[in-house]
């Protein structure tokens, strides 16, 4: 548990880290092109800004730290790339292919695998023209992209660690639920153009709006299906031993920890609103 936790702990410290990877270089490039240092590509709509890495990358650094720097990038994009692919065939694998094939041999799950992760990179090529069409720099597109998928998830592990009414009934339906109304927003979103009436006015509810109307309607979905349908567990199911000592310590720096994590947290917030 106390390793759990920090592991979490870390994750949050983590994710502030694309707000110095995408937003802060952004900055400091309008800031080089508005004084005449940087030279930035020009598209239809003015100088084309998503540009702002490579060319700060190309046009600022001498060529041996150039060469670094575009190495490190790609190394961190194939690293992150072989992680998705090789966790997502693992879970569909293990989970669902061999639940409804049991009896496959390790040689065959292995090829499915490899098939899996072939149709997952088909899939992924097929996405990039679709995240053209989505308006917004690159940080928007990855910030609006996950406030169609991440609030159901929030909701119900966010609802579960202080409610203990609530059961995997409540959670499935909020899930399912959820993600169905984000993959139709994120369709509306591709295709706003050719919308009209109340399918233009919900795709264009801004993202994070429609993040918080997406949890609060998961929530409320996940308590009342909890409540309405509830679940009889065995006296054992849900017992946790706790051991004094050490671990105490640890809860100790644990929360010292989240502390600072939300007092970081609400200073980036409020430097940059």
């Amino acid at each position: 548990m106390v390793e759990a936790r920090r592991s979490t702990i870390f994750a949050g410290y983590l994710k502030i880290l694309p707000l110095f990877l995408f937003v802060i270089p952004g900055v400091i490039g309008l800031a080089l092109y508005n004084k005449g240092v940087l030279d930035f590509p020009q598209g239809p709509n003015g100088a084309e800004y998503d540009a702002v890495l490579p060319v700060m990358t190309m046009q600022l650094l001498p060529a041996g730290l150039r060469g670094l720097v575009v190495a490190g990038l790609l190394a961190a994009l194939m690293s992150s790339l072989s992680s998705v692919f090789n966790s997502s065939s693992t879970l569909f694998t293990l989970d669902i292919y061999k639940k409804y094939r049991p009896e496959s041999t390790e040689k065959h799950l292995v090829r499915v695998g490899q098939v899996c992760t072939l149709v997952l990179t088909g899939l992924g090529l097929l996405w990039i023209p679709m995240l053209q069409i989505i308006e917004g720099g690159l940080f928007q597109k990855l910030q609006s992209i996950q406030a169609f998928i991440s609030p159901p998830i929030a909701a119900v592990f966010l609802l579960g660690l202080f409610n203990k009414k609530l059961n995997a009934n409540g959670a499935k339906w909020a899930l399912i639920s959820g993600a169905v109304i984000g993959v139709l927003r994120l369709i509306l979103e591709i295709n706003k153009p050719a919308l009209t009436g109340l399918p233009l006015a919900f795709a264009e509810i801004n993202f994070l709006h429609f993040a918080l109307i997406l949890f609060l309607f998961c929530s409320a979905l996940l308590i009342g299906v909890s409540y309405w349908k509830p679940m009889v567990l065995p006296s054992s199911a849900g017992e946790v031993i706790y051991v004094r000592g050490a671990g105490e310590v640890s809860n100790k720096i644990n929360l010292r920890a989240s502390a600072f994590l939300v007092a970081v947290i609400l200073v980036i917030w409020y430097a940059f609103s």
